[in-house]
């Protein structure tokens, strides 16, 4: 019984520092968090726009269907 109660009170401990440091590094990732928030603040970052030209699909879409309609119906004569 010795073994027992030597063996929940070890576990009682760990779990005990597990979830101390699981707290810990909740606060400090949320005041880190903050930190940052106020020197974006302060120094900002340049965003630089993307200027993409957006090619028209489509129309080689429309070409390959137009092309698979004439192999199918070629086949079709054959």
């Amino acid at each position: 019984m010795n073994n027992l109660e030597n063996g929940l009170a070890l576990l009682a401990i760990g779990m005990g520092f597990v979830l101390s440091f699981l707290c810990l590094l909740i606060m400090g990732m949320g005041i880190m968090s903050k930190i940052v928030q106020y020197l974006n603040k302060i120094f900002p970052e340049a965003v630089e726009e993307v200027k993409s030209t957006a090619k028209k699909v489509s129309s080689n879409v429309d070409e390959a269907i137009a092309v698979a309609i004439a192999a199918i119906m070629a086949q079709r004569k054959q």
